[in-house]
């Protein structure tokens, strides 16, 4: 029984990690749209270069993270003008 609830909680706590490259004067912006909606990612910087960051973001909001990032790929994309 025990162990089921600390799986249970483990599969909860599974994130996934995407690696992108934006503008950097959008870090800011992508952060605050990412971390508006509660508990649906998290933005940090990769440590690397500047222009790339991770988002983190549990299993069970893949669809949901991709479909924002999708509606505002042409104001967070260094490859737009």
């Amino acid at each position: 029984m025990y162990n089921r609830k600390i799986e249970k909680v483990m599969d909860i706590l599974k994130f996934e990690h995407i690696y992108l490259t934006i503008r950097t004067d959008r870090f800011y912006y992508l952060k605050f749209i990412l971390e508006a909606y509660e508990g649906l990612a998290i933005l940090s910087s990769s440590g690397v270069r500047k222009d790339i960051v991770v988002i983190k973001f549990p299993q069970e909001n893949r669809k949901n993270v991709f479909l924002l990032l999708d509606s505002i790929v042409e104001k967070i994309s260094p490859y737009y003008s």
